[in-house]
């Protein structure tokens, strides 16, 4: 058993990619028991891939879930289990006879959690897409890109992870707490729709204050401001700016030598905006990233280096918390969040497809001649 604040719970985590793994993830990474069930055979995502973080701290069986006695063993799997997860398009695990009707009559106490793109219902709820048409729908895109200009792709960081993975390992955690306290199990429907529209809860906060235009570029968070926005250095680096409260602003101001310049006395009238940034502009470009940081990282005028990935984990920040790890060679981003009682373990590496079908068929009580029978059958990889 893995230690960690969910040691002791058993997640079925039916392969997908995206949000799914991302999910389970999340939850093996803080001591659950996740099984990942994936097919015979299966390549690209089934076969061993020591560069798959989000596949990192699973066991891995692989079953035939086309077969009858696929199915079969996957309920029996699902039986012992607390939680589930799946990512496939509505309608897809009814039709393999593992839908949620039948696997929490098995299962009572089972938590059911599902991860899509629209949901399981709705106009939209069979039709394919990816992060850019989730977040495009809920409001998301829109607000993301330079003024004037199109929309920008946030990576798929904001529906995939944010609005989707993360989303569902909360709902997870929430409906499994439940169940520790006698509700009965569920089904969790995580839509990235939903999640990255709920992301964006601040804007709508500040849409109804009136101090948000729907405009790209225009606002105080969106780089639209001179005190928060990204600048260029002489070397072609970037600093990130970010004094938004007015203490921050003045101390940015004296550290830049513009304390007495009453040009900067308008920091919120949006009308000052673009020409305090040109200034701004032209002040960073004077000096390299790391010069300035030299000056002003660490200090209240909000001013930090924008790191590539390859340079993060060697930030003396992130490398005194241990922000990022080293597993098989491999650097990614550690567990998150820190637990004071209940420290996790460190992951573990990937594992390859059927690599742990003995150990999880063995708790479920099969014998060795029926494993074999299964083998030889395909019914497990």
């Amino acid at each position: 058993m893995r230690r960690g604040p969910l040691a002791g719970l058993r997640i079925v985590e039916f392969e997908g990619i995206g949000p799914g793994p991302f999910a389970g993830m999340m939850l093996a990474d803080h001591g659950a028991e996740v099984i990942r069930v994936t097919r015979p055979g299966k390549t690209r995502l089934g076969g061993i891939d020591r560069t798959d973080v989000l596949a990192r701290s699973r066991k891995v069986i692989a079953i035939d879930m086309k077969a009858p006695d696929g199915v079969a063993l996957a309920r029996d799997l699902c039986r012992s289990a607390d939680g589930l997860i799946e990512g496939f398009r509505p309608g897809v695990m009814e039709r393999l006879g593992l839908g949620p009707a039948v696997l929490i009559a098995d299962n009572p106490r089972l938590v059911y959690g599902r991860v899509t793109g629209w949901g399981q219902d709705g106009p939209l709820a069979q039709a394919a897409g990816h992060d850019i048409n989730y977040i495009a729908v809920s409001g998301v895109l829109h607000t993301v890109g330079r003024a004037g200009e199109r929309p920008v792709p946030p990576v798929n960081y904001v529906g995939d992870f944010g609005g989707g993975g993360m989303m569902l390992a909360f709902g997870m955690a929430a409906a499994l707490l439940a169940v520790a306290r006698g509700a009965p199990g569920q089904v969790i429907d995580a839509a990235m729709t939903d999640g990255s529209a709920l992301l964006s809860a601040m804007l709508w906060q500040m849409k109804g204050a009136g101090v948000w235009r729907d405009e790209r570029g225009a606002n105080w968070l969106d780089g639209g401001t001179h005190f928060y926005d990204s600048y260029e250095c002489a070397d072609g680096r970037f600093v990130a700016v970010g004094a938004i409260e007015p203490q921050f602003h003045a101390l940015l101001r004296e550290k830049l030598g513009l304390a007495d310049d009453l040009d900067f006395d308008a920091q919120m009238n949006p009308a000052a905006w673009p020409a305090l940034k040109e200034r701004l502009a032209a002040i960073f470009a004077t000096r390299t990233r790391d010069e300035w940081c030299a000056l002003l990282e660490g200090t209240d005028a909000c001013v930090s280096p924008v790191l590539s990935p390859g340079e993060a984990p060697e930030h003396p920040h992130n490398a005194a918390r241990g922000t990022f790890i080293h597993i098989d060679g491999l650097t990614q981003p550690a567990p998150a969040p820190r637990f004071s009682a209940a420290p996790p373990e460190p992951p573990t590496p990937p594992r390859a497809a059927g690599e742990d079908a003995d150990g999880v068929l063995a708790a479920l009580g099969y014998d060795a001649d029926r494993v074999a029978s299964l083998r030889s059958a395909g019914i497990v990889g």
